[in-house]
């Protein structure tokens, strides 16, 4: 992906792309709507950073959200905003809601504040606007049917649970979060604090547990999603994240993330892309 300027508004962790879980704006995203694809991850890789800075105070972290925010709405003009800019026009040419990006800083805004969730359902709202409004993007810029919306939805609220299980000891001690459900950890007898010990205690491991159970419901939505798209490289891409995350459930289901960090060999992902690929080509000439 080309390099984007860093303004004085944002707070770069050196994350990028590559450090993804899933691939963005890969080789199998159209050309001409690859760059598209690289300003809207550049603006939520900005927000996102400036929300998980330790460094910051959650005012801070909110000034700045809400330069980012202001400036996709078109009220701020200063260039410390320019990804914010730079992806609004992009999505004013294409005539794709800015919804996409709003929720997107609402999320980050909420993780300025909050850093405990009480139930499932709770972190689901959030995942609906940290996780969802990406995939939502990609479809509307693809063109495809709104339908697509709720398998959409259901594959990028598992990814958003899945890093944060691999995450879940770092949240904790670089931010205290937790994004495991209070009350799963109540019945479980877990505390938060368990989250610094070298290991999962039996409870906390039983909320991971569940967790990645809740995930493999959403997965089994989202595993529809490829079949549902007019589109056979956003199908392609679409079936290799699925494989991907239905992988990372695998090794979440067997692993803890709390003695280790749970993610794929390069092997194991590059066989989910390759057999991604495949079987969507394989499925479209039967159709």
């Amino acid at each position: 992906m080309p390099s984007q300027t860093i303004s004085s508004a944002e707070t770069p962790s050196g994350k990028g792309a590559g450090d993804e879980n899933f691939p963005v704006g890969s080789f199998l995203i159209s050309r001409r709507l690859r760059p598209h694809v690289v300003s809207y991850y550049a603006f939520a890789r900005a927000i996102d950073d400036i929300a998980d800075n330790g460094e910051l105070s959650s005012q801070e972290k909110l000034k700045r959200l809400g330069g980012f925010e202001a400036a996709i709405e078109g009220h701020e003009t200063d260039p410390a905003y320019a990804k914010a800019h730079d992806i609004a026009g992009r999505l004013e040419m294409l005539g794709i809601t800015k919804r996409h990006c709003l929720d997107l800083v609402s999320a980050f805004k909420q993780d300025a504040l909050k850093g405990r969730y009480r139930d499932w359902q709770e972190l689901m709202d959030y995942c609906d606007r940290s996780a969802a409004p990406v995939g939502r993007f990609l479809l509307d810029l693809h063109g495809e049917n709104k339908l697509a919306y709720k398998y959409s939805d259901a594959l990028c609220k598992a990814l958003q649970v899945i890093n944060h299980l691999q995450d879940c000891r770092q949240d904790y001690l670089n931010l205290d979060r937790v994004y495991l459900p209070g009350d799963w950890m109540a019945k479980e007898g877990a505390a938060d604090c368990e989250l610094s010990a070298p290991a999962a205690s039996p409870g906390l491991l039983a909320v991971i547990r569940r967790a990645v159970v809740q995930t493999a419901i959403l997965m089994d939505t989202a595993r529809q999603l490829p079949r549902l798209l007019g589109d056979r490289r956003l199908a392609m891409e679409s079936e290799v994240i699925v494989r991907i995350a239905l992988k990372l459930c695998h090794e979440l289901a067997t692993r803890d993330p709390v003695a280790e960090r749970v993610e794929l060999t390069r092997f194991q992902f590059l066989a989910c892309g390759a057999a991604g690929i495949a079987s969507t080509i394989k499925a479209r000439r039967r159709d």
